[in-house]
């Protein structure tokens, strides 16, 4: 942990105002609810008089000295790991992770992971925490992440994160047939029969809102487009469970897969073999740390999850011509094109 000491002086024009808000403007480089934790925990003095109380009303004139303290960036060995860059300035990077590939070192994963990589790329990250990882993907998910390049820029990002400021949509397919959207308000937390899970909890866990719509249905599954309105661990996973629609491939919250009567063969294997959740963070928005403009961006599933989607409407037009007595139906030309939405697609 990094430590130093900032001092400013309150501006008369201040009086009355409550501390926190006051300190937040005179060190912006901080959020303001890292203020009030330091305010909490006797890093801030007033005329050399320590205060704890954020509410605090300040006469104006004070000289303010507040404790600021950094957590290191970890020890990370740089390795040479491929990053799909899909933005970068000198403030944010925007990288659109494959499957499969870990965020940071843990138990289990001390290397190979998104961290190391990032470290290779850019030797400067090492003075930002986490190497300006502001959020996660799991292991298994696809999409879009941005990285802070800079400390004032981690920290705007993570208030935007708190403030449910950064827009993300996630593709997913799912087990079973979803007549409809809608949004899933339950609380999620740890699960308390296995901590390495989460669950829906109506005592003890915390707020969690998925918005849903349905894209597209199939024989027995379902391709759906999620907002999140908020970032609990596995929260998609987790709620679109709690409705009785597993994700396709997800090993922890549900059934692998479901298959239909009078699927190809070649179908039925592919489906068994998708071994991980079928879900990929596929649009971005947020504010620019620097520039303060909404910056936006769309990244098209992987490989895998087109040829799943393929697969499966190729499963539904063959039990249609099947069924019509096509006798010369190709069952090993799939022959369709997927194309990627357009920004009409994408929900406000």
């Amino acid at each position: 942990m990094t430590q130093q000491t900032l001092t400013e002086k309150i501006p008369f024009s201040a009086m009355g105002e409550r501390l926190d808000a006051v300190l937040a403007p005179l060190f912006s480089d901080y959020s303001r609810n890292r203020i009030q934790q330091w305010i909490k925990a006797g890093n801030v003095s007033l005329d050399g008089q320590v205060c704890t109380k954020p509410r605090h009303p300040v006469l104006g004139g004070e000289l303010v000295e507040m404790l600021v303290e950094i957590e290191d960036s970890v020890e990370v060995v740089a390795q040479q790991i491929p990053l799909n860059i899909v933005y970068e300035d000198d403030a944010i990077l925007i990288i659109n992770k494959p499957p499969g590939l870990v965020v940071h070192p843990g138990a289990g994963n001390p290397d190979g992971t998104l961290m190391n990589g990032l470290v290779f790329y850019d030797p400067s990250l090492r003075e930002v925490p986490r190497a300006g990882i502001v959020h996660r993907l799991d292991k298994d998910t696809s999409g879009l992440m941005v990285v802070a390049k800079t400390i004032p820029a981690q920290t705007s990002l993570v208030e935007q994160l708190q403030r449910h400021a950064v827009e993300r949509i996630y593709d997913a397919v799912l087990v079973g047939i979803v007549n409809s959207g809608g949004t899933v308000n339950k609380p999620i937390g740890r699960n308390p029969n296995d901590r390495k899970k989460m669950a829906v909890r109506n005592i003890g866990g915390k707020p969690a809102v998925s918005h849903y719509r349905v894209l597209e249905h199939f024989r027995a599954h379902s391709r759906v487009r999620v907002k999140l309105e908020t970032g609990r661990t596995h929260q998609i996973r987790v709620h679109m469970s709690s409705l009785g629609f597993p994700l396709v491939g997800d090993p922890v919250y549900g059934s692998r897969f479901r298959i239909p009567k009078r699927m190809h063969p070649e179908f039925v294997e592919y489906l068994r073999g998708f071994q991980r959740q079928a879900l990929h963070a596929g649009a971005l928005s947020l504010t620019h740390p620097v520039s303060g403009k909404t910056m936006k961006w769309k990244a098209a599933m992987p490989d895998d999850m087109l040829e799943l989607v393929d697969i499966l409407r190729e499963d539904v037009d063959m039990l249609q011509a099947e069924e019509q007595g096509y006798d010369d139906y190709e069952y090993d030309d799939y022959g369709v094109e997927v194309e990627w939405v357009t920004d009409e697609d994408i929900p406000d």
